[in-house]
């Protein structure tokens, strides 16, 4: 009863040991502290300062109402060769978390052998010399690793980490991808608004210049305001080429986003009415109301960060366990005879089954250094996390600023466009009643084109910090609640 008792409480002894070794290697984890204002600076005097923050929808691009930019958008994720590279990593690092999980179960392997062995007749004291022995071997093995002190579990969690990451690397690609797709489409929707800007500018340049001629030939203008009429309409059809090249450049990158060769890729210009009215007929939605908080939900790479800091964290407990011994369990058994007569018969079995325990008494520091690298790493990856979210926040601030300036401007340059108009009209007209000069014209012209392209670049800056601003925010993503290893842990710093 006593030696019975002596060995349950020593058994109790080894399993209590063995689970406060196990909890040494063990590495809690939490998402670094990363402190965020209440509210964005920048947001404060548009609609979306004290508003209720929006959820932005998947499809976030169908707020601009256009057809042609949805029907592109929907082939980046078929034919978008930077994530479909980013998917194919997707699977990788899954089959990783599978290799790693395989670490839980046993190894079980067979064997089958016929073998022939002649030994030397020359061996002296040795019974088999100058004899042939065959040997006929059927057997099977199996090993398994008990994760007494976290090795496995932790790499478990390391690669799950990781492909959590990776899952979040093709979100902020696809918005990415998405974003930069948009902005190539508005410009090159703006370049075909200034162009036509611009041809209407050289038909009107025309009759100005063939009004000039016929006052020139009938004595009443200078030859120099000829001169002076035609230099500034073949300088406005110069720019008209200038804007055709842009928009050639701008619609080959958009075919390359969409995946799509170049040279077989086509968007048709645009029809545009340019007669009292700027900007490129798309209007702009309206601005997304948010909070900075949200951004660690709603930011794929602020997610991917975090993600890549569990993963280094969980290394750090794989460096721990290091330090404990292995446990290896084998089992080996099969049929082995010198012939095949009774090859497969009880007499010929064979097996072998214990435990080995190995450990690590000296190795000059290395498994130490291996800890320290694995902190290194986790800080590194801490401030990689940090240096994420500062720099989305900034993207947040910028956008939201440019939104609320570039309106202001917008609204400034509308009146600049509205002025020289008129202007030009004036100028025009009095020099038709010979009360101006042409030089007068020539520079009223000048500007009011100025004015007019100005109006129509303000405008793209909009749209451009419109679909920058949907990208800062995160689009339509939202991080899964279920990701596994992120929530109820305490923090850890080594």
């Amino acid at each position: 009863m006593k030696s019975t008792m002596q060995r349950t409480l020593r058994r109790t002894a080894i399993v209590l040991a063995c689970a406060w070794l196990a909890g040494c290697a063990s590495v809690p984890y939490h998402a670094p502290a990363m402190p965020l204002p209440a509210a964005y600076q920048e947001a404060q005097d548009s609609a979306a300062q004290g508003a209720q923050p929006d959820t932005i929808a998947p499809d976030w691009w169908h707020a601009y109402g256009d057809a042609t930019l949805d029907a592109l958008l929907a082939r980046i994720d078929v034919s978008n060769q930077s994530l479909l590279k980013s998917m194919a990593l997707l699977r990788d690092a899954r089959a990783q978390v599978d290799a790693a999980r395989a670490a839980y179960f046993p190894t079980v392997g067979a064997t089958a052998s016929v073998t022939s062995t002649h030994l030397s007749a020359n061996v002296v004291g040795h019974s088999l010399a100058g004899k042939t022995t065959p040997d006929h071997l059927l057997g099977i093995g199996a090993s398994w690793e008990p994760d007494l002190f976290g090795r496995i579990g932790n790499n478990v969690d390391a690669a799950q980490a990781r492909a959590q990451a990776s899952a979040d690397d093709v979100a902020a690609v696809r918005l990415s991808l998405q974003a930069e797709a948009a902005i190539d489409y508005f410009g090159i929707r703006s370049l075909d608004r200034e162009a036509a800007l611009l041809q209407q500018t050289v038909d009107a340049y025309a009759s100005v210049l063939q009004l000039v001629t016929n006052r020139y030939r009938g004595g009443i203008a200078a030859e120099g305001d000829v001169a002076q009429a035609q230099a500034q309409l073949e300088s406005t059809r110069a720019q008209v080429a200038d804007l055709r090249l842009a928009r050639t450049q701008l619609q080959h990158a958009l075919a390359t986003l969409v995946g799509e060769p170049a040279s077989t890729f086509a968007l048709p210009v645009a029809a545009t009415n340019t007669a009292g009215t700027a900007g490129t007929g798309i209007a702009l939605p309206a601005t997304p109301a948010a909070v900075p908080a949200m951004l660690l939900q709603r930011r794929p790479d602020i997610s991917a960060a975090e993600r890549r800091v569990a993963a280094a964290n969980a290394q750090i407990g794989v460096a721990r366990a290091a330090f404990f011994p292995t446990l290896m369990l084998n089992l080996n058994g099969g049929l082995e005879s010198s012939g095949l007569a009774g090859w497969l018969t009880a007499p010929s079995r064979f097996w072998a089954v214990g435990p080995a325990l190995a450990a690590t008494i000296f190795d000059g520091g290395k498994r130490q250094a291996g800890v320290d690298s694995a902190r290194a790493q986790f800080d590194a990856s801490a401030a990689d996390y940090r240096e994420t979210v500062l720099k989305a926040v900034q993207d947040v601030e910028d956008n939201y600023a440019a939104l609320r300036l570039l309106d202001h401007e917008a609204a400034s340059q509308q009146a600049a466009v509205t002025a020289s108009s008129r202007a030009l009209q004036q100028a025009t007209e009095r020099y038709r009643k010979g009360a101006a000069a042409y030089l007068d014209v020539n520079v009223v012209q000048a500007a009011a084109l100025t004015d007019a392209r100005a109006l129509e670049a303000v405008h793209r800056r909009q749209l451009t910090a419109s679909v920058s601003l949907f990208r800062a925010l995160g689009g339509g993503w939202e991080e899964k609640d279920a990701k596994e290893g992120k929530a109820g842990k305490a923090p850890n710093e080594g």
